[in-house]
C-alpha cells in the first residue's frame, strides 16, 4: 500500500514537472514575439498613438500654447470650424489639390513608366533624371520653380513666347497659383510613381502579350485588356500613397506660395500650421488636424471599398 502511494506521488510529481516544461516550451514563441515586436509597439505608442490621443484632447480645449491652463470647450472648435466659410474654402483647395496630384501622378507616372520600359538608347540615364527630383529638398524645388514661373525673367516665359502665349503671374494670381503648386508637386514626386509602375510593368508575364499578339490584338487592346488589369495592384498602391502624400503636402506650399494669394493654395496641412504656430490657436489647430486625419481615413476607406474590389491579383 505504501509503495503504491509513493508511486502515485512520484508519478504525480513527474507529471507536474513535465506539464511545467511543456508550458515553458509553449510560452517561448510568445516571449520571442514580444521581444521582437515590443520595442516597435512601444515606439508607435509613444510617437504615434499617444500624440493622436493628446491631439484629440487638445481639440476640445481653448489653448494658446503659452498659458499653463487649458480651458475645456467641448465641440466648440469643431462647430466654429465647420461653419467658417474660410475653412470650407480650405477643404475645397485640399480636394482640388489632391485630385490634380493623384490624377496627374497616375496618368503621367504610368505613361513615363511605359515609355521607359521600351528598349531605347540612354533609357537608364533618363530613368535617373526622372527619379532625381524625388531626393531633392522640397524647399529647394520650390525656390527653383519660383524662378521658372517668374513672368518677367523666368525660364518658362521664353518657352510660352515661342508659341505666342504670354506667361501668367503664376504665383501671385489666385487662378494660377494652385495649378502652379500642382505642377511643382508632380515634377518632384512623379519619379517615385514612375519607378513603382516600371517595376510592375517589368514583372508582367511576356507570354501573355505574345499570345495576345498571335490572336491579333493590337497595342491599345493589349494595354486595355492586359496591362491595366495586371497592374491594378500597383495602381491601387499608388492611389493610396499619393492621396496620403497629397493631403500632407506642406514644404512646397510653404516656400512657393505660403498659402496665398488670398488663401488660394491654403490646404488643410498649411491651415493647421497657421492656426497652431502663427495665430497660436492650438485647440483650433488640433481640431483641424483631427479633421485632416478623418479626411485621410475616409479617403483611404473609400478607396479600399470601391477601388480595392476591382484589383486583380495574379
Amino acid at each position: 500500500m505504501t509503495e503504491q502511494v509513493i508511486a502515485r506521488a512520484t508519478g504525480s510529481t513527474v507529471s507536474n514537472r513535465d506539464e511545467r516544461r511543456r508550458r515553458r516550451r509553449n510560452l517561448r514563441p510568445y516571449l520571442l514575439f514580444v521581444l521582437f515586436v515590443g520595442p516597435n509597439f512601444t515606439l508607435l505608442g509613444v510617437f504615434t498613438y499617444w500624440p493622436l490621443v493628446y491631439q484629440l484632447y487638445l481639440s476640445l480645449t481653448d489653448w494658446d500654447m503659452l498659458s499653463p491652463a487649458k480651458e475645456f470647450v467641448g465641440l466648440a472648435n469643431y462647430i466654429t470650424m465647420l461653419t467658417d466659410p474660410r475653412f470650407l474654402g480650405v477643404l475645397g483647395n485640399t480636394v482640388y489639390f489632391a485630385f490634380g496630384v493623384v490624377g496627374g501622378s497616375v496618368v503621367l507616372g504610368l505613361g513615363l513608366a511605359m515609355l521607359l520600359n521600351q528598349k531605347l538608347r540612354g533609357r537608364n540615364l533618363v530613368r535617373t533624371a526622372v527619379f532625381a527630383p524625388v531626393v531633392l529638398s522640397g524647399a529647394a524645388v520650390a525656390l527653383l520653380w519660383a524662378y521658372i514661373f517668374d513672368p518677367n525673367y523666368g525660364l518658362l516665359r521664353p518657352v510660352l513666347s515661342a508659341v505666342g502665349l504670354s506667361s501668367p503671374d503664376w504665383i501671385n494670381d489666385p487662378d494660377w497659383a494652385m495649378p502652379a503648386v500642382i505642377i511643382v508637386y508632380l515634377w518632384k514626386h512623379i519619379g517615385l510613381n514612375t519607378v513603382i509602375f516600371l517595376a510592375g510593368l517589368q514583372s508582367l508575364p511576356a507570354e501573355l502579350y505574345d499570345a495576345a499578339k498571335v490572336d491579333g490584338a493590337g497595342p491599345f487592346r493589349c494595354f486595355w485588356r492586359l496591362t491595366l488589369p495586371l497592374l491594378s495592384p500597383v495602381t491601387f498602391f499608388v492611389l493610396i500613397t499619393t492621396v496620403i502624400f497629397s493631403f500632407q503636402a506642406f514644404d512646397i506650399i510653404a516656400v512657393l506660395t505660403a498659402g496665398g494669394p488670398a488663401s488660394a493654395t491654403t490646404t488643410l496641412a498649411w491651415y493647421v500650421y497657421q492656426e497652431g504656430f502663427v495665430t497660436f490657436r492650438t485647440g483650433f489647430a488640433a481640431a483641424g488636424a483631427t479633421m485632416l486625419f478623418v479626411a485621410l481615413l475616409l479617403a483611404t476607406l473609400m478607396q479600399v471599398r470601391y477601388v480595392g474590389r476591382r484589383v486583380h491579383y495574379r
